[in-house]
């Protein structure tokens, strides 16, 4: 593994909890969508309570992160077919410094390298991109580290573009790679097997911890995950939860130990199932969604080892509109809620029964594949040609609508909306706005 440090003095706890107002994962600082935050805007346009808005060389569906009054952002340069790690202040958008990271833009029409999120602490901010590639930075703009996962553990074996995004929490930083365990269209290692694992660093050195592997009955494309791995308490057991290749799984957060797994949505183990949605935990279930328009599960892991199916405590299978191909589910104020890119609907659903309080057909007519952000009372969700939409938490009832893009080519907007400081952060196709004053 090659490592590249800069010796410098780093005055920081790993472990020291972000700040309120900050949005340092991709899920939020609760890992499941949303946020304390309150006074979020109900009211914008383009250029109306917008405190700032800048360009972006390039569309991504990395969300924004905020950490330390900075706004961390993944991109391309497709220009320049390069792969970029941005920083701007948060007061006022100018940006404070630009990292070219590694070249190489795009593999497919879908997607590009630098789908995944970064994770920052406030004093460390992470990139991943999908070639491998792996670098720290401190929040001057500083390299601290940087490594390739491919290169450490051999080429990604994906039909797709690979996107997972990292994970810090307790003084670790989190990769899963689920992946096939045979090449396709030449990715992956040719002479052996393929193992899927989850990697556990050190975020002041990026120097691995553990590395477990995750064995499973899936095939082929269903080995697929683009989900990330996500903390949470259980029984009051602090766990890494991990979802894709057909099963749910629960990890001992300081060495990666399997406590327990579930599965599977696939009892046939059909070819075609990857799996997107990240796993979200709330009042001691464990969402699971299954793709392509397939139930939900929820899972109440009690006990350890392998979990039948009494560990189901409901799915939507009778609940043809409740579904998430893409989209992770949000959990706030005490229930989950749903957003059905395919089947078009957002929902509201009873952790413990799976009563739906309510469900609505989304306002856009377009495909949703961002994940919806809940706070302040309210659900904030986007779709592909950048229409938002505000919904009241408690009703159902639309509050507000916005469109932020007129989106051009195979450009779509995917960023999640991330909420902090009172202001919300929407990556369109081409910009980065700050909205709220």
């Amino acid at each position: 593994m090659k490592h590249r440090v800069l010796l410098v003095i780093i005055v920081l706890s790993i472990s020291a909890a972000h700040a309120d107002d900050d949005w340092p994962h991709w899920r939020g600082p609760n890992f499941n969508g949303s946020t304390d935050e309150k006074n979020l805007p109900v009211k914008w346009s383009r250029t109306e309570n917008v405190a700032w808005s800048v360009d972006l060389p390039g569309a991504s569906a990395a969300t924004p992160i905020i950490s330390a009054d900075r706004v961390f952002i993944s991109s391309v340069d497709s220009a320049a077919d390069s792969l970029l790690a941005m920083c701007f202040d948060r007061t006022n958008g100018k940006i404070l410094w630009r990292h070219v990271v590694a070249k190489g833009a795009r593999r497919d029409k879908r997607s590009n390298y630098a789908a995944p999120s970064p994770v920052a602490d406030g004093h460390l901010v992470i990139f991943f991109y999908s070639t491998g590639s792996l670098i720290c930075y401190d929040t001057d703009g500083n390299r601290i580290w940087s490594r390739n996962i491919q290169d450490d553990y051999g080429t990604f074996a994906f039909l797709w573009t690979f996107s997972s995004s990292p994970t810090l929490c307790r003084g670790k930083l989190y990769l899963q790679v689920l992946q096939r365990d045979v090449p396709v269209q030449g990715r992956g290692l040719p002479d052996q097997k393929n193992r899927s694992y989850i990697l556990a660093m050190d975020p002041k050195t990026g120097k691995t911890l553990w590395r477990r592997f995750r064995p499973t009955k899936a095939v082929a494309e269903s080995r697929e995950a683009f989900s990330t791995p996500i903390p949470a308490t259980l029984d009051g057991k602090d766990q890494l939860l991990v979802v894709g290749a057909d099963i749910l799984t629960g990890h001992d957060l300081n060495t990666g130990r399997e406590l327990w797994r579930w599965g599977t949505w696939n009892p046939n183990h059909a070819v075609g199932k990857r799996l997107v949605p990240s796993p979200i935990a709330g009042k001691g279930i464990v969402l699971a969604c299954a793709p392509k328009n397939a139930p939900i599960y929820a899972i109440r892991p009690k006990n350890t080892g392998l979990l039948d199916d009494t560990a189901i405590a409901w799915t939507t299978a009778d609940k043809k509109e409740i579904t998430a191909d893409v989209p992770t589910p949000a959990f706030y104020d005490g229930d989950f809620f749903i957003l059905s890119g395919l089947r078009k609907t957002l929902s509201r659903v009873d952790p413990a029964t799976g009563k739906i309080k309510w469900t609505i057909p989304t306002p856009g007519k377009a495909k949703y594949e961002a994940s919806p952000l809940a706070a302040d009372g309210k659900i904030y969700i986007i779709d592909h040609d950048g229409r938002t939409d505000i919904i009241n938490a408690a009703t159902g009832k639309l509050i507000n609508s916005i469109k932020m893009d007129n989106p051009t080519g195979r450009a779509v907007v995917r960023a999640s909306i991330a909420a902090a400081n009172a202001q919300l952060f929407i990556r369109t196709t081409k910009k980065l706005y700050c909205i709220g004053k």
